[in-house]
């Protein structure tokens, strides 16, 4: 059985990232019942980021798995193990959420070597990063995954993006102080969009099950 793991870092259970993630995996599952896809949502994890414990570090017991102890060890481990990896956060402030960047933090520093700098991973995948987002792609000020892109690329493999430009932030914009926001253009982007960004995550879930098990 291969596995493909999704990590979702948004904090909505059911808005733009969740629905995304939601998709891929529908993708994923519609190729093969020889694809086991499990979703992990961060926001109902209890945990931090790096601890700077070295723990995986230490001489004769170097590890690629952070040993740090909490909610997120047995993710990380089985991550360790997969055959695919999906990233989605929603943007905030041009970055991905807090919670995803704790995460990274504990998944990317026990590649990286203090010995010679390299970034080894348990094992190489297939990954794709996903982005929900405010910005239009003329307009955005996103940093996406950041270094940590790079991080991934060196150790994992090149990644794939995904992303969904100008996504509602709520459902009735009369509710909030959203002024400097157009619901009808919003509207308008969604009614043209958003069914496409779904079928992209669909079609992506069933072309990263079908490369691992080609």
């Amino acid at each position: 059985m291969k596995k493909i793991m999704i990590i979702d870092g948004g904090p909505r259970k059911t808005f733009n990232t969740a629905s995304m993630l939601q998709k891929f995996a529908e993708g994923a599952m519609s190729v093969s019942d020889q694809i086991e896809v499990k979703t992990i949502r961060l926001y109902g994890l209890d945990y931090k980021g790096c601890m700077s414990c070295m723990a995986c570090k230490i001489k004769g017991k170097a590890s690629n798995v952070c040993k740090y102890k909490d909610a997120l060890t047995p993710v990380l481990e089985e991550i360790a193990q997969a055959d695919g990896l999906v990233l989605g956060s929603p943007i905030y402030f041009g970055d991905v959420t807090g919670q995803m960047r704790a995460f990274l933090e504990r998944l990317a520093f026990p590649w990286l070597s203090y010995n010679d700098y390299s970034l080894t991973a348990p094992k190489r995948m297939l990954v794709v990063l996903l982005e929900t987002m405010n910005g239009t792609p003329e307009r955005n000020n996103s940093n996406g995954y950041g270094s940590m892109e790079f991080c991934i690329k060196v150790a994992l493999g090149d990644p794939q993006r995904l992303i969904a430009y100008n996504t509602y932030q709520v459902k009735n914009y009369d509710r909030f102080e959203l002024a400097g926001f157009s619901e009808e253009a919003k509207r308008q982007w969604r009614e043209t969009h958003w069914e496409q960004d779904l079928q992209k995550a669909f079609e992506a879930g069933k072309e990263m099950a079908e490369k691992i098990l080609a």
